[in-house]
């Protein structure tokens, strides 16, 4: 008998040992789920929630007569609070909203003409907590007229309670309040961005379809005070007269092209404040994909035709939430007045929102600042699936090292053991008395080692798999992109460097985002590219480390 085999015998009976000695669950049939305990003895109610500041969420969803009024019109009271403890409604109350709000807008022409005071708003993208804001410094929409330049929905994470809010708020102040549309406002966007995924998470596709029919009732253009033409993206090439607007068949899908597309999707262009001499006035716009970047001389012409003062849009994020631009000769004011009103947009580009007040000749720009807000994980994923790929990655390769701790060579050889001297497992509980033990020794044999190194030919793989989940999964590279404008802590303690750094947040994580800024490629571009991506992470798994 050789001293290793004498010394493996030991670690064998060892290892048994502290496997018997382990105590056995204890199950008690009178167990308090109404207690937990930790581990330092600190019991926790299980009935109470862990951090109470935090509200808990609607339990249920509203009765019809606590959503709607004794007149049929939805109480936007009861919705504004609900919505804020994140309550969902029935698919037949939503239908309903939708149904009254499509009657109401479908009595509106393309273009309104409105009058002061007036309260104008510009995008909101989904972000409800900072809507709520918004009419806090606006004043109540019940004696505020309003009026949104679109873009209500898609990128942030409560599209649907922002839509259907306003269109609450649409059906019960007809007569002051009113929405356009904007280029998020169609069926190609929201299936690309998040509107779609939303609604398919909080309900289901039949209301991600009747909203975006809702869609096409939205108008298009505003006049107010025949001073200010008022549109989401900007003016066109086949915009003569205010009046074209209302030559628009505007009960459809927003088209690639033409006047309808350019009032959705137009921008100014870069250089519009330095653009004086320049004889263009409208340049293909190349950041977005589609439509046209228009010049300094295109909107002066286009006022001076129209005897207006100023063109107002949206459509563009800003730093301080507004943006005046170069003022005309004749008038001296500014030719166009960019709003934007999600602050903090995308939870990155740490901008002010702003909304433009108008009453009396008299213009005040209102700015303010995000508020605080649930969080949601890209595409409205659990936690566990979104942890998924990263556990499985590291319990793979834990597996794996486990396993590797016999090189190829010790599986391949005999281990010397003491057969006889090896103890045997026995259970303390449930052990049937004339059931068989098996030796321990019986996992040497070839078969067993050859079961051994698959299983460590296969875990191996499990782990590329999930590798390569994880690095190239879309929602993870979403979380890295959205997170890369995060400001270092100590970054003011660097001095004119650290400074500038911060300044240029807004400039970088709106870099990251450009490409989001762009028309989305056709749906059957989508498919084609998605299969290319899962066939090339297949060949991945499949092929590394054969």
């Amino acid at each position: 008998m050789s001293q290793e085999a004498i010394e493996n015998t030991k670690k064998v009976n060892a290892a048994l040992r502290v496997i018997e000695s382990k105590p056995s669950v204890r199950v008690d049939k009178e167990l308090n789920l109404t207690e937990y305990e930790l581990e330092d003895g600190v019991k926790l109610s299980t009935r109470d929630r862990v951090v109470d500041s935090v509200p808990p969420v609607a339990a249920r969803v509203p009765r019809d007569d606590e959503l709607f009024k004794p007149d049929g019109l939805p109480d936007h009271e009861f919705l504004k609070k609900h919505f804020l403890k994140e309550g969902r409604l029935s698919r037949d109350q939503t239908v309903k909203i939708l149904d009254m709000v499509i009657d109401v807008l479908s009595k509106e022409p393309n273009l309104l003409t409105l009058n002061s005071p007036l309260t104008i708003c510009g995008d909101i993208h989904g972000q409800y907590y900072d809507l709520m804001k918004l009419f806090e410094v606006g004043g109540d929409p019940e004696n505020t007229p309003y009026l949104f330049l679109g873009d209500y929905v898609d990128r942030g994470s409560f599209s649907f309670e922002c839509l259907i809010y306003l269109y609450a708020l649409k059906i019960n102040f007809r007569k002051t309040f009113w929405l356009l549309r904007g280029n998020h406002e169609c069926k190609h966007l929201t299936s690309y961005f998040t509107f779609k995924a939303e609604c398919l998470h909080k309900y289901d596709l039949s209301i991600f379809d009747a909203c975006c029919k809702s869609f096409n009732y939205l108008p298009l253009a505003a006049v107010m005070n025949n001073q200010y033409f008022c549109t989401h993206g900007g003016i066109s090439p086949d915009l003569v007269s205010v009046q074209d607007v209302n030559k628009i068949n505007r009960f459809r899908e927003i088209p690639s092209k033409g006047l309808m597309c350019d009032l959705m999707w137009a921008d100014p262009i870069e250089n519009y404040d330095e653009d004086s001499n320049s004889e263009d006035r409208f340049v293909p716009n190349s950041l977005r994909g589609c439509s046209y970047a228009f010049t300094y001389r295109a909107v002066c012409e286009f006022l001076r035709r129209n005897g207006l003062l100023s063109v107002i849009r949206a459509h563009e994020a800003q730093d301080q939430g507004y943006r005046m631009y170069k003022n005309t000769k004749s008038m001296g004011f500014p030719s166009l007045m960019t709003l934007f009103s999600a602050p903090n947009y995308l939870d990155t580009y740490k901008n002010k929102a702003a909304i433009l007040k108008y009453g009396d000749n008299l213009m005040n720009i209102r700015q303010f600042n995000m508020s605080p807000h649930p969080y949601w994980l890209p595409n409205f994923m659990d936690v566990f699936s979104w942890s998924l790929p990263f556990v499985g990655e590291k319990v793979t390769e834990m597996l794996i090292a486990i396993l590797n701790i016999c090189a190829e060579e010790e599986l391949d050889e005999d281990v010397p053991i003491v057969s006889d001297a090896v103890g045997k497992i026995t259970e303390k509980a449930n052990h049937a008395p004339n059931e068989k033990e098996t030796p321990l020794s019986n996992i040497l044999d070839e078969a067993r080692r050859k079961s051994l190194r698959n299983k460590i030919l296969a875990i191996a793989k499990v782990s590329r798999m999930y590798t390569v989940l994880r690095e190239e999964s879309e929602k993870v590279q979403y979380l890295k992109t959205m997170n890369a404008g995060t400001l270092p802590k100590g970054a003011l303690a660097h001095g004119a460097e650290g400074l500038t750094e911060t300044l240029s947040e807004f400039q970088k994580a709106r870099k990251e985002d450009l490409i989001n800024e762009r028309v989305p490629p056709k749906m059957e571009e989508m498919e084609l590219e998605r299969e290319k991506f899962y066939r090339d992470m297949l060949q991945r798994i499949e092929g590394d480390g054969e």
